[in-house]
């Protein structure tokens, strides 16, 4: 298991670990198999999405605070139930196949790292595993 560290700079950002990812599987030697990315936060999450243009993530977070705003008379204290509420919608996890020894991801795909109650530093946990 290896952990990446993330800087967030805002209080809803996207950040593309996808290189950060495709190395730890490249230096886990793993020809064949799956690579487990997963978030240890309820107020952040993982997906995949187009890291070719960031216009579409822009997007995501511009419908997602129409979707779920911040001031909706939640009953959390803390004030940060639209965080934990777009985390359980995105999920803290992504599986993703490993095939000759790279991360399986479409042509325009990316692994991104979704904060929703930032900005912090965030942990990410990668498990690649052969089979």
């Amino acid at each position: 298991m290896q952990t990446i560290t993330v800087k967030t700079n805002d209080r809803t950002d996207f950040v593309d670990i996808t290189r950060r990812v495709a190395e730890i599987v490249a230096a886990s030697g793993v020809e064949e198999g799956a690579c487990l990315v997963y978030v240890p936060h309820t107020t952040a999450a993982v997906t995949i999405n187009e890291n070719a243009d960031p216009s579409v993530m822009r997007d995501v977070k511009m419908e997602l605070d129409k979707m779920v705003p911040w001031s909706d008379g939640y009953a959390h204290g803390e004030g940060n139930s639209a965080a934990h509420i777009k985390s359980s919608l995105f999920g803290c996890d992504q599986a993703i196949p490993v095939a000759n020894g790279r991360l399986a991801l479409g042509t325009w795909q990316g692994v991104y790292f979704c904060e929703f109650d930032g900005p912090r530093s965030r942990r990410v946990m990668v498990k690649v595993s052969a089979g």
